[in-house]
């Protein structure tokens, strides 16, 4: 990391208001004192120049209204463009793989150089799935720097592209504050935490890594004394705290207005809030981050290019609402971009073994739940599934508990201690198949216990005369989609044409081409087999396929392998339907 001094230093604006754009003349006189342009106080009084014009102020004219000399004229444009600007101070430069050279505020230095920040270093950005990937040993901390500098970059294009959105200083700051803090809240093992271990330790409770996120961001600015600092550099509190966390985690108020649900900042600057978390399409910077990220570490390949949505990126009216838009050009860029992220989950994120191995680890941190213990406020005692409850305690969960649990001497932590050395010597429930439902299945304890109890019921004695029974399995679902269920994200964005840059249209999918998706959702079901010898898995696949056969599930990829005397049995997965009487004595023959 290095520093670098800037060529000129911002001064402070006026203090009498919170921003330019609502400055009357006086305030503005008065920021023409400040930055030593006194002797032009009186042209701007006559032309009654308000702080919303200041932004719209070009060089020509300047000179129409008096501003003779060339030299003159440049320094003021100088001085009114630090308004808006956010690269006026000393800064620090970070060397990323991704980005390459990442330049950031001093206000983001101040956060990222906090306890709470640098907890991010020790949570890795995709989990278990480094158990399967060895080049995904990437963290939080990395990722949350890549998508503040995504943030400050697609804010700043807007702002240049389109001055007469009057973004300021103060928006271009709290956007990239919440680009660094929007995954503050996130658990040991990332997604682990919040999607597995949590809802089955605390049942009872609704809770997502996006609510830890606002709380930890309200305990590090609380304890590291940041609102002066805050202040300092031209936010508006308590207005713009309220701006970074609704762009986080949405509406702080569930009970607010439907028309207009933020507090942070008014209507006519909604498109500020699709930058970090885009609720509307989900095409937002923290994706772009990921994807780039993710793949570099992986070795994929990204097909997502965020660099011509920057180039193109403008903001229209839709329905009486700003958001941001791309040229219609870019529309297959964008279905490329939700391509990758079906591929990443697919591929990696949802990978069968890296699905297990979370599995073994959520199993794990549920035996070893309230055996381990963390301080927090007033030295009050947290086990792992409540330290959620206090910022302070859960500024210390982080990774490491898998290696607390995994070397510890405990009689208390014996069975996660032992689950944890089956992950490292790569002693893993097998995956014996993979299916597809042909509509969408509800999964929850119930439907796993009745399936378990299908196919334990259908696996016949193996040659040692043992029968698999129901715990001998385990049934994952896996959700697979395009960010928005089974709907087409596309659909929600709007763009622009050439000829009319200000119009906002939205383009159908059989605009683009007959390639496309048909369908944006879909369901994996895995079935695992805990027993390990070769006799047992055999058992439990040819269990596997009579199971999808009775279930109307898809015929598994080696189905024909696995249970040769079977498949032939199922008409709809047969290209030949003559198979009947043979297909009976295969049957009983195997069944008798």
């Amino acid at each position: 990391m290095a520093s670098r001094k800037r060529l000129f230093e911002g001064s402070p604006a006026p203090k009498s208001v919170r921003d330019f754009r609502d400055w009357g003349v006086e305030e503005t006189c008065e920021f023409l004192r400040k930055e030593g342009l006194r002797d032009w106080e009186d042209t701007f009084r006559a032309q009654n120049i308000t702080g919303a014009i200041l932004r719209s102020l070009e060089e020509t004219h300047l000179e129409k209204i008096g501003v003779k000399r060339l030299g003159d004229r440049l320094l003021i444009l100088h001085s009114v463009k630090k308004l808006w600007l956010i690269g006026t101070q000393s800064s620090k430069v970070f060397n990323d793989p991704v980005h390459g050279h990442v330049e950031l505020h001093p206000l983001l230095i101040k956060i990222i150089d906090t306890p709470q920040f640098q907890r991010l270093r020790n949570i890795k950005q995709l989990g278990g799935t480094y158990f399967v990937f060895p080049g995904a040993s990437h963290n939080r901390f990395e990722h949350s720097i890549g998508v503040c500098h995504l943030a400050g970059q697609l804010v700043q294009a807007l702002n240049e592209r389109q001055p007469e959105l009057l973004i300021s200083h103060r928006d271009i700051l709290c956007v990239q504050i919440a680009g660094l803090c929007h995954d503050l809240g996130h658990g040991p093992f990332s997604h682990l935490f919040d999607g597995m271990f949590i809802p089955k330790a605390r049942p009872e409770i609704t809770w997502k890594h996006e609510h830890a996120s606002l709380a930890m961001f309200d305990h590090m600015v609380k304890v590291n004394h940041l609102e002066p600092v805050m202040k300092d550099h031209g936010l508006v509190l308590p207005e713009d705290l309220d701006f970074i966390k609704e762009q986080i985690a949405g509406p702080l108020d569930s009970n607010a207005d439907e028309k207009w649900p933020y507090k942070g900042r008014p209507e006519d600057m909604s498109f500020l809030y699709e930058i970090v978390a885009n609720k509307r399409n989900g095409i937002d910077v923290d994706k772009w981050d990921y994807f780039a990220r993710d793949c570099y570490h992986l070795g994929f390949r990204n097909n997502c290019d965020h660099g011509r949505f920057l180039t193109f990126a403008r903001v229209c009216e839709d329905n009486n609402r700003k958001i941001i838009c791309t040229r219609d050009k870019e529309v297959e860029n964008l279905y490329n971009m939700f391509y990758t992220r079906n591929r990443l989950h697919r591929e990696a994120y949802q990978h069968k073994v890296g699905t297990i191995i979370e599995t073994r680890i959520t199993d794990a941190f549920l035996k070893a739940d309230r055996f381990i213990h963390f301080q927090g406020s007033g030295g009050q005692k947290f086990t792992l599934s409540t330290a959620i409850e206090d910022m302070e305690a859960y500024t210390k969960v982080t990774d490491h508990i898998f290696e607390q649990i995994l070397y510890s001497s405990s009689e208390e932590l014996a069975e996660s201690r032992t689950i944890l050395n089956d992950i490292i010597r790569r002693r893993l429930y097998k995956c014996v198949g993979e299916t597809r439902p042909e509509k969408p299945v509800t999964f929850d304890q119930e439907t796993e216990k009745t399936w378990r109890e299908d196919l334990a019921t259908n696996s016949a004695p193996h040659s040692r005369g043992e029968t698999l029974q129901p715990e001998d399995f385990v049934v994952r679902v896996v959700e697979l989609n395009y960010g928005m269920k089974e709907k087409n994200p596309i659909d929600e964005m709007r763009f622009y044409c050439k000829d009319d840059p200000n119009r906002a249209v939205s383009i159908n999918k059989n605009q683009v081409s007959k390639l496309l998706p048909q369908c944006f959702s879909e369901q994996l079901i895995r079935v695992y087999c805990k027993k390990l010898d070769g006799h047992s898995l055999d058992a439990a696949k040819k269990s596997f396929v009579q199971w999808c056969m009775d279930m109307d599930f898809s015929k598994p990829q080696d189905g024909d392998v696995t249970a040769p005397e079977l498949t032939p049995l199922k008409v709809s997965w047969c290209q030949d339907h003559g198979t009947g009487e043979k297909a009976k004595r295969v049957r009983n023959n195997l069944f008798k």
